[in-house]
């Protein structure tokens, strides 16, 4: 046994950078705010009735929450009825945006990629997480690259035993 050498762990002992984008996931819970549920035969808003609804609606539900203002019915809903909604979450919800739910997540990694300060990996070599057990949005992906492409030295994908070069720069 005198000729074994040690098993060096190469992936360890390099300079490789791993950024796991689902540290950027969003923290505040987040709700949805479906205006189909106040169509009138599915088809179309009336604002009286909706106006009323509104009081009736306990928006304490949405405290501190990011709330995807949406309407998933394929109906005629005016834009005055979107804005009316978030007169009711401006001094309650954390955030809030027109959208899918989908676009609010979005939105919300967008917001924390913005707060990297690209400086911090400037020559390095980075490889960006592929597996995360929550679902990260290609958008994602392609945006923390276009921040970070102009400074890296090199930009790999997956994870670090196994991962696709996409930038190298000399």
């Amino acid at each position: 046994m005198e000729n074994e050498k040690p098993i060096i762990n190469k992936v360890a002992s390099s300079d490789l950078i791993t950024f796991n984008l689902e540290d950027f996931y969003p923290k505040s819970e987040i709700a949805i705010f479906d205006l189909k549920d106040f169509l009138y035969k599915g088809l179309v808003l009336k604002e009286k009735e909706f106006r009323e609804s509104l009081k009736g609606i306990n928006w304490n539900q949405y405290l501190n929450k990011s709330v995807a203002i949406t309407c998933s019915a394929d109906a005629i809903v005016p834009i005055w009825a979107f804005i009316l909604v978030a007169v009711n979450l401006n001094s309650i919800a954390a955030y809030y945006r027109f959208g899918t739910e989908r676009d609010l997540i979005e939105d919300l990694f967008f917001q924390s990629l913005k707060k990297i300060n690209a400086e911090d990996y400037r020559d390095k070599k980075l490889l960006v997480k592929g597996c995360s057990d929550k679902e990260v949005d290609v958008s994602v992906y392609v945006e923390i690259s276009r921040i970070l492409l102009p400074v890296v030295k090199s930009l790999m994908y997956g994870e670090a035993c196994s991962n696709v070069p996409l930038m190298k720069r000399k």
